[in-house]
């Protein structure tokens, strides 16, 4: 008599997925009730699979591929967040920020090598790996809070992009590194030359996107959607994304989150970015769970107590050092208290780009395998704390009305309205077209203030009076004369930034009548609470609508 051929041999890629998406399922439910963020749920899951601790052990190679995937959906679903234009709006702190912020940690790793005993090579890889943020947990941060479209998520994207090019730097100059910290010969010109090579394929992939991937990729989508087939509709949005990510890793030396994340940013162009989004919705988050899962089966629980006090002072390094270094940054550039402290929380973690540095130093023998562990212990650590630093750093709410985007510019004068008795309409998407059309059709007379910059090009040939500028800070407010003004219609989908508002109007206006919209209850009450005459819920006035009419038919 045979034995039952058992399901984990024989089909590991169905027992990944059941036991790996359950136990995270559990796990993430059971922290979500105590108020946890899900993250920690799923990353304790992948340490119940994990080969450190007993019972069922995941295939590791299957995991991280479904991770891969996981990945590359993610970054594809932020990328279709932005458009080129947003991300050059923010290079004047993310390209300075995350040159100075590596800068800081090398020299942290350093000081940490120093104490401990390790060599001078050893600190630079130890630096390096502690400085480079994982990009998973940042952008799944933004996208749990909605803040993907807020200011402070643009800055931190942009961030993260920098880091990521930082990186692939890296991965290239730690071999001759190595083999010159043993005392062999390097040819300069060699090591420009590979160097010189790597920045010309990173450009090269850039603008092979902007280019080439700015025509094909809309190009593919209509032709899909005209077909009326959802399904091929679905297929293509997949098939571009995994390809590109795919096609960035192989022939242009680049990540392949990075990659996703272009192909996602150069499909927002397109009117079916939102129908994309939709689409891709469902596969993103399950994969996006294993990616959690993967980092926690690494976790050797046991480092703690082998090496506690060289692992605290790691973490210090990331949350303190690297964190603090983050917010200071920001704080030097003008941005608000708020936003620095939020950048600084999202930024203290490590994650996957930390783990092929390391990876690559034990490889070159620049890093012992002692340090590689307290790297993993640090990164997963790092990340079952991050929920909690950012939901503290989100306690400061209040904006500062005098930053500027560049303390070292002086801001642009602002031309006021010579409206009074008016409307204004904060944000013009979708709804705030909706809005400024319906107050046309009524007659009353409004200002719009929106930041971008297509837009506003647009108001503007129309005749639509529009200010320029963050609606949250004073002198826009002022500029549109809030204080003269009878309506405030805040049309953004940021419950953050639209709170921000809210409370900086009714200040200035505790006569004025402001209508905001959520999208859950939380913010319902968030935006009441702050100030809102009326707050509307899209999706309860779509059920009241239905009901609507089918009483009028009953």
């Amino acid at each position: 008599m045979t034995d039952a051929p058992n399901l984990t041999d024989h089909s590991p890629l169905i027992a990944v997925l059941v036991i790996g998406l359950g136990l995270a399922f559990i796990f993430g439910t059971v922290a979500n009730r105590l108020k946890f963020s899900p993250i920690v749920g799923y990353l304790l899951a992948g340490v119940a699979v994990g080969p450190f601790t007993p019972g069922f052990v995941a295939n590791k190679s299957l995991t991280l591929q479904l991770a891969e995937i996981g990945v590359i959906l993610l970054m594809f679903g932020v990328g279709l967040h932005f458009s080129p234009r947003e991300l050059l709006a923010v290079r004047r702190i993310a390209i300075p920020g995350a040159l100075l912020q590596v800068a800081v940690a090398t020299l942290l790793g350093e000081a940490v090598a120093w104490l401990i005993g390790w060599s001078f090579g050893t600190g630079i890889v130890f630096g390096l790996s502690l400085a480079i943020a994982s990009t998973v947990v940042m952008t799944r941060t933004l996208q749990d809070r909605h803040l993907m479209d807020s200011e402070r998520g643009h800055i931190t994207v942009g961030w993260l992009v920098m880091q990521d090019f930082i990186t692939v730097l890296a991965l290239v100059l730690l071999p001759p590194l190595a083999l010159a910290l043993k005392g062999g010969h390097i040819e300069a010109s060699a090591l420009l030359r590979a160097l010189g090579f790597t920045v010309l394929k990173l450009g090269g992939f850039v603008a092979f996107m902007m280019i080439v991937g700015r025509r094909v990729i809309p190009w593919v989508l209509h032709y899909t959607a005209h077909t009326g087939s959802r399904e091929l509709f679905r297929l293509a949005v997949l098939s571009v994304a995994l390809g590109v990510a795919f096609g960035a890793a192989e022939l242009f030396g680049v990540s392949i989150a990075l990659g996703a994340f272009f192909a996602g940013m150069i499909m927002s162009g397109s009117q079916l970015s939102q129908r994309a989004t939709e689409e891709t919705l469902p596969l993103r988050d399950a994969f996006a769970v294993l990616f959690f899962v993967s980092v926690g089966m690494i976790f050797d629980p046991l480092v703690i107590l082998r090496q506690p006090g060289i692992l605290a002072l790691s973490i210090a390094v990331v949350l303190i050092g690297i964190g603090g270094a983050a917010y200071l940054i920001a704080r030097w550039f003008g941005y608000p208290l708020a936003t620095a402290l939020f950048i600084g929380a999202g930024l203290a973690q490590i994650g996957e780009f930390s783990f092929i540095l390391a990876d690559l130093g034990i490889s070159q023998g620049l890093l012992p395998d002692r340090a590689r562990d307290l790297i993993l212990g640090t990164s997963i650590l790092t990340i079952l704390v991050n929920p909690f630093l950012v939901a503290a750093a989100e306690r400061e709410r209040r904006p500062e009305p005098a930053a500027a985007e560049t303390p070292r510019e002086k801001p642009a004068e602002i031309a006021p309205t010579a409206l009074a008795q008016h409307a204004v309409l904060v944000g013009y998407g979708r709804v705030g077209h909706l809005v400024g059309e319906g107050l046309k059709r009524m007659e009353i007379p409004f200002v719009v203030i929106e930041e971008a910059r297509d837009v506003i090009e647009t108001l503007q040939r129309e005749g639509t009076e529009v200010i320029e500028g963050n609606a949250a800070t004073d002198r826009v407010l002022k500029a549109a004369n809030i204080a003269g003004a009878r309506l405030l219609f805040v049309a953004i989908p940021e419950a953050f930034e639209a709170g921000q508002i809210v409370e900086q109007a009714r200040r200035s206006n505790p006569e004025l009548e402001i209508v905001a919209r959520a999208h859950f209850d939380a913010e319902v009450d968030h935006l009441l609470k702050l100030g809102a005459s009326e707050v509307v819920m899209g999706e309860r006035e779509i059920a009241h609508a239905m009901l609507d009419h089918a009483d009028r038919v009953a």
